[in-house]
């Protein structure tokens, strides 16, 4: 006997649907009770699949609604629905899924996949077949819902249907899809060729062995009046690009004719799908070869792209010049997610590791709209062509440019400035013979008076900093930063952020020739404190932030200090300690008392102490969260990461300073359990401080070396590359501080820390922390590491021949030398790279080059003149001056 509802059963199941569309809040908590009662009795399900399917004297959103709370059910607690219900939901599905109603039908659709996801596609074995039989049915309805079903499932579950689990039902079904290319209804169209395209990034077998009729019923749908289907055909053809460019090649000609007039779809989806080619095929290498004899269509197209739609500018409430005194609704605030410190060295020719890192903030700045549409495709386009094309572009660009940057439209004007930013980095070469006269203009734009043109005007300047400090400060510098400091206190709230961003990317390129004129440039940023509102506050610390790292100790004058800190302090004591705008305040205090030193001194207590409080609470939370995980929430390690860092950034600030602070606090203790945190994010912050607190005060450490020293040497595991990074540049710095202490402690670190400088594709970061801390531990205990000699010398030699010469790069070569003092014999097959590795020294220190000198005139003596004759010709000419002109030989 086939289930029935009861009446009165039914009666309340409707009446909870209709109480559900209620906005009132209090009828909607009584909806939820209900709902929990109503879940006790198994059948509850049964009767919202016969609201579904079945009782069409229902309205349409009553009907989905029931499907739709039943979807949530299945999601929830499918695993326990007796059988019968199981069975009477499937077969109720599969026996609607022509329902007449397009709403309901796509309901039922997101209801079976909802099902199969829940490992049910190899426990209803009758799926698939059934809905592949079904879209032979003479019912449109039918065919269209069974699609729609299909698509949903090869969205879900692309993998598994490619996999023998399944007994591989592709092979049936993509040729079955691909049947369906010719269609006469473009809905059924558009979901064969959506159903295939899942396959495609995935490279399934199936598709693979039918790629070439795919292709062709692709080129067949190219005409296509219907955009949905031309979008999804747009959307194969990029794939393609990327996993089967081979098949691609022979018709690339027609297919680059074809995107061409795609990217100029009338219906935006489309031609935001068809600009996305560009960007694909910039990263293949046929790129330049395919695109050379086309530039001169594509250019314009991918310019013409990159205006603001009418569409874009409501959104931007783009006729809104002053809004500043408007609140930010809170969910215009992205995360933000700290970056934890990795420890780095310095280069020759440049600063630290940071440059590759940067670059993620390229693309133009309308955020509000962080969706993805055509004018930042276009303009990401053209950014990436410009890197492939370098300056070939120009010839194709600049006669356009001239009319948009001077047109009088003020959209068309704007999208000439983002062209001209897109291209910064690719033709910054070719560009350079223009700059000295569109700078002036582009400063003048920054007072447009149309906001969206001053805030991209902001962005472009930015992305031309390098070359504005390159030059004359008085040339473009100054009028620069005096009309970008005056948009920091804009009235309009987008001004103002690309401003922000702007200024902290030229501080960046600026460094210290922003030196002079920091009293004006403190005096804006204060300012600009009470001014703004939450989001760009945020934005605010990054730039104060990076003005510190940029500055560093000239920003120690008593008169700069008095204007930066009072409002910060303000700032640190109004947010509780819940507060994630702690994050970003924090990370600014932490370049801020970096770069004062001493001068942070009056303010460090409070902040040392609500540092050492935020750790402390975060591991007493999670605690107690991981003895009763249903009683307490986890908690958000982000806050005793980001407190860990700005403790790194007081100690290597105050330096000794911070020694009476460490000292009143449990800090060692807490630091302890920080270093073996299940987050690597929280060891690696650990491991940071640690070595900063050993340089600082060893005093308060070295009481638990013993205890820290084997948690170090668990650490050396470049699975995790930041955390074995910081931990052996601790090492390196604790052995500094022991001196022949360290001896019972190297057999737990020396053999990982050969490993990983002999390991294939190591970062050079971590290889070059490596070979310090090798060479360091090697300088304290050289009886120890010194038998090691011939398993390091080599990759040695090359990881640390680019560092500057330091503190660092000293101790360690020191190390080296002590250890050919006891081994001899280890360096012997590799002598030329340390003979280069010698050579990297400008200037070392007078004894240190006396130890070069022994070692070198040693070698020689040892193996006879003639030999080294011989040996010394395999140096490149370079390396043979040095050492005759520094040591000699």
């Amino acid at each position: 006997m086939e289930w029935q509802p009861d009446e009165q059963g039914l009666q309340q199941v409707l009446q909870l649907l209709k109480d559900s569309q209620s906005p009132d809040t209090a009828t909607q908590r009584a909806v939820q009770e209900k709902l929990e009662q109503l879940n006790q009795f198994p059948d509850f399900n049964n009767y919202l699949i016969f609201v579904l399917t079945s009782l069409k004297s229902e309205d349409e959103p009553t009907r989905s609604l029931s499907g739709l709370i039943l979807k949530n059910n299945v999601k929830a607690h499918y695993q326990s629905f007796p059988p019968t219900v199981a069975d009477f939901i499937k077969r109720e599905c599969l026996n609607n899924i022509g329902d007449p109603s397009p709403l309901i039908r796509a309901t039922i659709g997101i209801l079976i996949t909802t099902i199969a996801s829940k490992g049910e596609l190899q426990l209803w074995p009758e799926l698939l077949p059934q809905l592949c039989n079904l879209l032979n049915s003479e019912d449109y309805n039918t065919c269209e819902g069974s699609f729609g079903a299909l698509q949903k499932i090869c969205e879900d579950s692309s993998e598994l249907l490619d996999s023998e689990a399944l007994n591989r039902p592709l092979n049936i079904m993509i040729p079955k899809f691909l049947q369906f290319f010719k269609h006469c209804s473009p809905k059924i169209r558009s979901h064969a060729v959506a159903c295939v395209n899942q396959f495609i990034i995935g490279r399934a077998q199936a598709l693979m062995d039918n790629i070439d009729t795919f292709i062709e019923s692709l080129f067949a749908l190219a005409g296509d009046e219907d955009s949905e289907v031309r979008k999804n055909v747009c959307r194969a053809l990029v794939m393609l690009l990327e996993v089967r460019i081979d098949r691609l090649i022979p018709h690339m000609h027609s297919i680059i004719q074809y995107m061409l007039q795609r990217t100029q779809d009338p219906d935006e989806n489309v031609a935001l799908e068809a600009c996305e080619f560009w960007l694909t095929l910039a990263e293949q290498p046929i790129c330049k070869e395919a695109l050379s004899g086309h530039l001169v269509q594509l250019i314009p197209i991918l310019v013409n792209g990159m205006k603001y739609s009418e569409i874009d500018i409501i959104l931007l409430k783009g006729d809104v010049e002053e809004d500043e005194a408007v609140p930010d609704s809170e969910q215009d605030i992205k995360p933000r997610f700290h970056k934890s410190r990795t420890v780095t060295l310095q280069h020759e020719g440049g600063e630290g590791e940071e440059g590759e890192e940067g670059d993620d903030d390229d693309d133009d700045d309308d955020d509000a709209l962080s969706d993805w549409n055509l004018r930042k495709c276009s303009a990401a386009a053209l950014d990436v062509l410009a890197n492939v094309f370098r300056d070939e572009l120009l010839p194709h660009l600049l006669p356009l440019l001239k009319g948009l940057l001077f047109h009088l439209d003020w959209v068309i004007k704007e999208s000439g400035i983002l062209v001209l930013g897109a291209i910064a980095e690719g033709c910054m070469q070719g560009m350079v013979p223009y700059l000295p006269e569109l700078m002036p203009h582009l400063i003048q734009c920054l007072c447009d008076k149309k906001a969206l043109v001053r805030s991209i005007a902001c962005w472009t300047l930015s992305r031309y900093a390098h070359w504005v400090v390159s030059q004359p400060p008085d040339a473009h510098l100054k009028p620069l930063m005096t009309e970008l400091l005056k948009r920091i206190l804009d009235g309009n709230k987008r001004v103002q952020e690309a401003a922000c961003s702007a200024f902290a990317t030229l501080e960046e390129e600026a460094c210290t020739e922003l030196v002079p004129y920091l009293s004006f440039i403190l005096d804006t940023l204060v300012f600009a404190f009470g001014k703004y509102q939450h989001k760009n506050l945020l934005i605010l610390y990054d730039a104060i932030g990076t003005l510190a790292d940029s500055v560093g100790h000239h920003l120690n004058q008593p008169e700069y200090i008095q204007k930066l800190m009072p409002p910060l302090i303000a700032k640190w004591n109004e947010l509780k300690d819940e507060d994630k705008d702690l994050f970003p305040l924090l990370e600014c205090l932490s370049s801020v008392a970096t770069a004062l030193q001493s001068g942070f001194l009056p303010y460090c207590e409070p902040v040392y102490q609500r540092c050492v409080t935020l750790v402390q609470k975060t591991l007493a939370q999670a605690m107690m969260y991981s003895q009763q995980p249903d009683q307490y929430e986890a908690p958000d390690k982000d806050f005793m990461i980001v407190a860990l860092d700005l403790l790194s950034g007081l100690a290597e600030g105050l330096g000794a300073h911070v020694d009476t602070l460490v000292a009143r606090s449990n800090i060692m203790t807490l630091l302890f359990q920080c270093m073996q945190d299940t987050m690597p994010e929280v060891r690696q912050s650990s491991f940071a401080l640690l070595g900063d607190l050993t340089k600082a005060c060893f005093l308060h450490v070295k009481p638990c070396i013993a205890e820290f020293m084997p948690i170090l040497g668990t650490n050396l595991n470049p699975e995790f590359i930041s955390v074995c990074n910081n931990a052996t540049w601790a090492i390196g710095e604790v052995c500094m501080q022991m001196g022949v202490e360290m001896q019972p402690y190297v057999a737990m670190v020396l053999n990982q820390l050969v490993e990983i400088i002999n390991r294939p594709n190591t970062p050079k970061t971590l290889l070059e922390n490596t070979a310090i801390t090798i060479g360091r531990l090697g300088y304290v205990c050289p009886q120890e590491v010194a038998p090691l000699l011939p398993q390091f010398i080599r990759p040695w030699c090359t990881s640390l021949r680019n560092i500057r010469d330091n503190e660092e790069k000293d101790s360690a070569f020191r190390g080296i030398c002590m250890m050919i003092g006891v081994n001899p014999g280890g360096v012997v097959q590799d002598f030329i790279f340390f003979c280069d590795a010698v050579a990297s020294w400008v200037n070392p220190k007078d004894d240190l080059r006396d130890m070069f000198y022994k070692i070198l005139h040693g070698f020689k003596e040892q193996v006879g003149d003639e030999n080294w004759q011989q040996f010394s010709e395999q140096f490149p000419p370079l390396l043979k001056e040095r050492l005759a002109a520094c040591y000699g030989v």
